[in-house]
């Protein structure tokens, strides 16, 4: 087993990804598995993998594609290294729903509530 010192850390919020996850195909899981794996472990990582979403107050999106499906899982930072993930959907279109983000915002807004008493 291979020991590597991890970049960051992700972290699920409540239930509002594992919600999202349970849902989707083996082959989709086993990829949004992977791409976690990959932002864990390396120090800088790649746009096509984690984004930020632009006009937002630090919220990022967790890009994955299997096949023809493509997803997004909305995260946002905690201390710095902390990846905190929020909600998750299958992208149908270019742009991103606005209500998503919106969701993603308030989860975020619902974190940072309970986080910094």
């Amino acid at each position: 087993m291979k020991s590597t010192k991890k970049a960051r850390n992700i972290v699920f919020y409540k239930d509002y990804f594992e919600n999202f996850f349970l849902k989707q195909r083996d082959k989709v899981k086993e990829k949004i598995i992977w791409t976690f794996e990959l932002i864990e472990e390396l120090p800088k990582v790649p746009e096509i993998y984690l984004k930020h979403i632009e006009n937002t107050d630090g919220l990022y999106e967790i890009r994955v594609q299997q096949g023809n499906d493509i997803f997004r899982i909305f995260c946002f930072f905690d201390k710095g290294q902390l990846v905190i993930i929020a909600n998750g959907f299958q992208k149908k279109t270019q742009k991103t729903l606005k209500k998503e983000i919106e969701l993603a915002l308030k989860i975020k807004k619902e974190y940072e509530n309970e986080n910094n008493k």
